[in-house]
C-alpha cells in the first residue's frame, strides 16, 4: 500500500426528511446564497424544505447553474454576493450545481486578475466562502469531495482545493425519486466509472481500499438496473443505497493508499467539450476501450475484476479479460448508456480533434503510470468507435 493522508471532514446527514437539518448546520447569522440549476427542485419540492429550513436565515438565490457549469454562468454569482454581503454558500442540487459553487466559493474571494486560473493554470485557493450542499442527484460525489470541474470555452477542466469541500452535505434518497430515467442511468454509470479509475490500476496489496472499491461495484451492479425497473424504481432503500454508494465512490477514501488511473475522464472530458454529450455517456464510452487498450499494464487487476465482480474463474487469463469486459459494456447497456462513439454520432474523422483538445490542454501522459500519450489516446478511441 503506497503512503497516504487522508481526511475527509464534510459531515453527512441522510436519510428521509433531512433537510431540516440545515437550519442549525449553517450559522443563525449567516448571509446565505442558495444556488441550484434549471428549477427542477421547485417541481419536485425541494425549494419548498429549503426555503422552510431558512426561514430564519437572510438568504438570496442564483439560478441557472447548467451541466457542465460554464465559467460565463458562475461569474454572474459574484455580483450577487458583492450586493448582498453573502458569507455562506448552499448548493441544492447535482453534481454540476455543487462543482459550480465550488468555484463560486473560490472566486468569491480570489485576489488574482481571473478566477479561471485556479482552473487553467493550477493557482492556488487561499480563501474560499463555505459551502454545504443538498444532493438531488447522487453520481460525482461532489457533495463531500474537494474537486469540481468546470467548463470555458468547450474547455472542461478540473481544480482541487481543500477550501472548496462542503462543510455539510444533505442525502435524502426521496429527492431522488423525481430523477428521471436518464438522470439515474448517468449518476450510476458515473460512480461506477469513478470507482474503477481507483480500483484498475495496479496491485499495492491495497486490500481494505480493494475490497471498498467492490462492495460498492457490486451495490450499484445490483442495485442500479432496479432503479430503472418499474416495480422498483421507486423503492427508498433502493434509491438511497445507490445515493450512498455514489458518496462513497470518490469522497477519498477507496483512492487513498493506492493508484489512480482517470484517463476515461479526461478523455471523456474532451467528448463532453466538444460535442456536448452528457458526461457519463462519455464515461460508458471510454472506459472498455481503456480496458481492452491497457489491457497488459492492467492484467492483474483485470483478472481479480473478473474473479470478484463478475465470478470468473474458468478459462486462461485472456479469456477472463475479455468476459469481464464484455460484462461491464452488458451492465452498461443495462443501464440505458452507450458502450461505442458510433452510438453517438462520432466518427473516426472526429478523433483527430479530440487528440488535439487533449494535447492542448496537457493531457500527454495520462493513467497510473503515465503511459497514455495522445498517440494511445487516439488508439482508445478509434476501439471506441
Amino acid at each position: 500500500m503506497l503512503n497516504f493522508s487522508f481526511q475527509n471532514t464534510t459531515q453527512i446527514h441522510f436519510g428521509e426528511d433531512q433537510i431540516k437539518t440545515i437550519r442549525q448546520a449553517i450559522p443563525a447569522s449567516a448571509r446565505v446564497l442558495v444556488t441550484y440549476g434549471g428549477g427542477s427542485i421547485k417541481a419536485n419540492g425541494v425549494y419548498e424544505q429549503v426555503a422552510e429550513a431558512l426561514s430564519e436565515h437572510t438568504w438570496f438565490e442564483f439560478s441557472g447553474i447548467e451541466p457542465n457549469p460554464s465559467y460565463d454562468t458562475l461569474m454572474k454569482a459574484l455580483d450577487l454576493i458583492q450586493q448582498h454581503n453573502i458569507d455562506f454558500l448552499l448548493a441544492v442540487g447535482g453534481g454540476s450545481v455543487i462543482d459550480g459553487t465550488k468555484f463560486i466559493a473560490g472566486a468569491a474571494l480570489y485576489k488574482g486578475n481571473d478566477p479561471w486560473d485556479f482552473v487553467a493554470k493550477g493557482q492556488a485557493i487561499e480563501q474560499a466562502l463555505p459551502i454545504g450542499c443538498v444532493l438531488t442527484l447522487p453520481a460525482t460525489g461532489s457533495e463531500t469531495n474537494v474537486g469540481a470541474v468546470v467548463t470555458r470555452d468547450n474547455a472542461k477542466l478540473a481544480f482541487q482545493s481543500p477550501l472548496v469541500r462542503p462543510l455539510f452535505a444533505v442525502l435524502d434518497p426521496s429527492v431522488t425519486l423525481s430523477l428521471s430515467d436518464r438522470q439515474i442511468s448517468n449518476g450510476v454509470v458515473d460512480a461506477f466509472v469513478h470507482i474503477m479509475e481507483q480500483y484498475l490500476t495496479y496491485n499495492v496489496n491495497g486490500k481494505v481500499q480493494d475490497r471498498f472499491s467492490e462492495g460498492l461495484l457490486l451495490t450499484l451492479i445490483e442495485e442500479g438496473p432496479k432503479a430503472l425497473a418499474a416495480d422498483t424504481k421507486h423503492d427508498l432503500e433502493v434509491r438511497g443505497n445507490i445515493m450512498w454508494a455514489a458518496t462513497m465512490a470518490l469522497n477519498g477514501l477507496i483512492g487513498a493508499g493506492v493508484p489512480q488511473d482517470w484517463s476515461t475522464h479526461m478523455i471523456g472530458h474532451e467528448i463532453t467539450g466538444t460535442y456536448g454529450v452528457d458526461h457519463a455517456r462519455t464515461l460508458s464510452v471510454v472506459l472498455p476501450a481503456v480496458m481492452k487498450i491497457c489491457r497488459d499494464s492492467k492484467r492483474e487487476k483485470l483478472l481479480q475484476y473478473a474473479e470478484r465482480i463478475w465470478n470468473l474463474t474458468e478459462g486462461d487469463d485472456d479469456v477472463r479479460i475479455n468476459r469481464a469486459i464484455e460484462l461491464t459494456e452488458q451492465f452498461f447497456e443495462t443501464m440505458q448508456v452507450p458502450v461505442r462513439l458510433s452510438q453517438l454520432d462520432i466518427a473516426e474523422t472526429g478523433i483527430d480533434a479530440l487528440v488535439d483538445k487533449l494535447t492542448q490542454h496537457g493531457m500527454i501522459q495520462l493513467g497510473e503510470h503515465g503511459a497514455i500519450t495522445p498517440e494511445v489516446s487516439r488508439n482508445i478511441l478509434t476501439t471506441a468507435l
